[in-house]
């Protein structure tokens, strides 16, 4: 790519999702190009949008902390040597080609992962997009840690969690059917008991229940 934009994030999702079907939920790091604007609070990016509008529940790793990304990370770094490093390419057509061999040996080593994940549905026929439709549900979650009031930063607010629950990882739930948030005890020793912390009333400002951006990605609602 000639530019990395959040358009070309969401042509590259929708391509990628139509050959391999939707996962149920996608993670992503912080950056604004996945999670939008961080200047104004209740600010919903079209990545999220997208991913809503598909029925997938997208995922945003803690702030700062290594470990949750360390997959991502390791395929980008094995990518870096054993592609970008490694072979001198005569052509952009060429890196394509040598890129899709890597891809499609990777995946055979993963199958048995990939084999046992959750089965991924097809990407709808007739779904239709337009980045400037309304929210109409769905859930977005946050890892995040608390503050030394178990306090954490969503959204541009500050929530209470608990206040023993300090400097420690919880799921944050953010259900925009029942404009509720649900605060989730993280721990890493005990991945599957997960508390209920606390549960408050969100609903974002209306003017943000519609995006600002004034395009509509007609490229992603191709048949």
């Amino acid at each position: 790519m000639s530019k990395l934009n959040t358009t070309t994030v969401l042509e590259a999702l929708g391509e990628h999702w139509r050959s391999v079907g939707l996962p149920r939920f996608a993670q992503f790091d912080n950056d604004t190009l996945f999670q939008g604007n961080h200047q104004f609070a209740d600010s919903i990016g079209r990545v999220i949008r997208l991913c809503l509008s598909l029925k997938v529940t997208p995922v945003f790793a803690p702030l700062q902390e290594t470990g949750f990304q360390a997959a991502i990370e390791s395929f980008n770094g094995h990518w870096q040597t054993k592609v970008w490093q490694r072979f001198h390419h005569n052509s952009l057509a060429d890196l394509q080609a040598r890129s899709l061999l890597y891809l499609q040996a990777h995946r055979r080593r993963s199958a048995a992962r990939i084999d046992a994940a959750p089965a991924r549905t097809q990407f709808p026929t007739q779904w239709r997009w337009s980045d400037r439709a309304p929210l109409n549900g769905g859930t977005i979650i946050y890892i995040r840690r608390t503050d030394d009031h178990g306090q954490v930063n969503l959204l541009g607010r500050r929530f209470n969690v608990q206040s023993t629950w300090t400097h420690r990882l919880v799921r944050c739930e953010v259900n925009l059917d029942s404009y509720t948030i649900y605060f989730f005890a993280l721990r890493r020793f005990e991945p599957n008991l997960q508390p209920l912390l606390n549960e408050v009333h969100y609903e974002p400002k209306q003017k943000w229940l519609t995006t600002r951006h004034p395009s509509i990605d007609t490229s992603l609602n191709r048949s």
